[in-house]
């Protein structure tokens, strides 16, 4: 056998295969000696079908079987020859098989890429000091004193005022008749004053009593967000069938028991602080991680396989109708497909597998390792960002050993950045200040 490899670039090779024609006879024999067993054919006996008429009638399937094992075990042992470190399969458009010639075709391949000593060392970073202030910690409380708000029906007999919730029954017309986008809609509830609808809109409620139907004409602007009802007079029909108020609980220690686990509202504060914490300290790390890959990549310029891309691309569209179908919906309800998204991230898997290969360079080139304390390490980390006993961590593991490689080089990977870190010059800086809401002053 022949194999002649031609650089398509750097990455992709086309391998040119030459399987000599003894082999292709032998196969062939061999193939219709098989085929003279069990052939079924008019006019003869099992068994004794002349080779004539076995090669007339079965021609084409004999040599399409002959073709791929004669393509699968030659590519097999080309790859073994040549010592190609391939990556996703091959591309082959496999010619006609002739009789008493050597079969010749081509396989194209992607490889690893060779790259270089990566000089990792002396980065210049920037790491930004974020501290958590009160105000973040009071946004958050009032996040939750909103989520523990509660609507509660008004059993005194009153009209309608500004704040409150009506629970409203309401049909538009357009010139008399039923209009699509206003169509009856049953047991709606508006805070008066919000204008979901419209200011005006609102204004009609007030004063309504409970059980009152009311006719409320609204002239839709034409800048109005629906298009449909812009520069539009529609004459609505309302029934008031409630009033609802807010109760917005106090901030108080009574609350904080009612959220969760927490004796008082300093222990919210607290948890809200550490969680804050974490954010920024997740963000500082994704921050220095950018400046990183940024650095590196002028530092290591090389050609990335298709095929990896397609990898990596592959579990982002995946991740993406994972996340959709939690939620169930599907990718499809919000307009969006599998090949739009694909084209859309693409740069970003790239950028992903370079990051990636960079990495692994890295960690080749320092000859670093992975202890089992480290791993230990590593298992309980796993279970506090679970909220799991790592006991059960390690028994999953355990029970998916191909898992714990790839556990192993994630971890590799972490000790790969922590090292550029450590060997980087990092300027400790005060977070750039939020633009100022533009006071409308001249």
């Amino acid at each position: 056998m022949q194999v002649n490899i031609e650089d398509v670039n750097s990455v992709k090779k086309t391998l040119h295969i030459e399987v000599p024609e003894d082999a292709v006879s032998r196969e062939l024999e061999s193939a219709y000696k098989k085929l003279k067993k069990t052939a079924k054919v008019k006019g003869f006996r099992p068994g004794k079908v002349p080779q004539s008429v076995l090669k007339r009638l079965f021609k084409k399937d004999v040599h399409a079987d002959v073709t791929s094992k004669l393509i699968q075990e030659s590519f097999v042992n080309a790859i073994k020859e040549t010592d190609l470190k391939i990556v996703g399969s091959p591309q082959v458009d496999p010619p006609e098989l002739n009789e008493n010639e050597p079969y010749k075709y081509d396989a194209t391949v992607e490889v690893n890429p060779d790259i270089a000593d990566i000089n990792f060392k002396g980065l210049d970073l920037k790491r930004t000091q974020y501290s958590v202030g009160d105000d973040e910690i009071n946004t958050q409380l009032k996040m939750i004193q909103q989520k523990m708000t509660t609507k509660e029906k008004i059993d005194e007999l009153r009209p309608v005022q500004e704040g409150d919730l009506a629970v409203i029954d309401y049909e538009g017309l357009k010139d008399g008749k039923p209009f699509a986008e206003t169509q009856r809609t049953e047991n709606y509830t508006v805070k008066v004053g919000d204008g979901p609808i419209t200011k005006d809109f609102d204004a009609g409620l007030i004063g309504m009593q409970v059980g009152e139907s009311k006719e409320i004409q609204i002239s839709f602007p034409d800048d109005y967000f629906n298009a449909k009802l812009a520069n539009q007079t529609i004459n609505f029909f309302v029934t008031l069938h409630e009033i609802r108020q807010e109760q917005v609980p106090e901030l108080n220690d009574v609350l904080a028991k009612k959220v969760g686990n927490y004796d008082s509202l300093d222990d919210v504060k607290d948890q809200i602080r550490k969680n804050l914490e974490k954010g920024y300290a997740k963000r500082v790390e994704q921050e220095l991680n950018e400046q990183i890959f940024q650095a590196l990549f002028s530092k290591a310029e090389f050609e990335v396989p298709d095929a990896m891309v397609d990898y990596e691309l592959e579990g982002i569209v995946n991740e993406a109708e994972q996340s959709f179908a939690y939620q169930n919906i599907s990718m499809e309800d919000v307009g969006i497909t599998r090949e739009g998204l694909a084209e859309r991230y693409r740069d970003t898997a790239l950028k992903q597998v370079r990051r990636h290969l960079i990495l692994k360079k890295i960690v080749e080139q320092e000859k670093l390792e992975i202890s089992d304390e480290e791993l230990e390490i590593g298992y309980n980390e796993m279970a506090d960002a679970l909220q799991q006993p790592v006991a059960e961590v390690k028994k999953y593991y355990s029970q998916n050993k191909d898992k714990v490689e790839l556990f192993k080089h994630t971890l590799l990977e972490k000790k790969g950045i922590k090292l550029i870190i450590d060997s980087s010059k990092i300027e400790d800086v005060e977070p750039e200040k939020e633009p100022r809401a533009d006071s409308g002053a001249e």
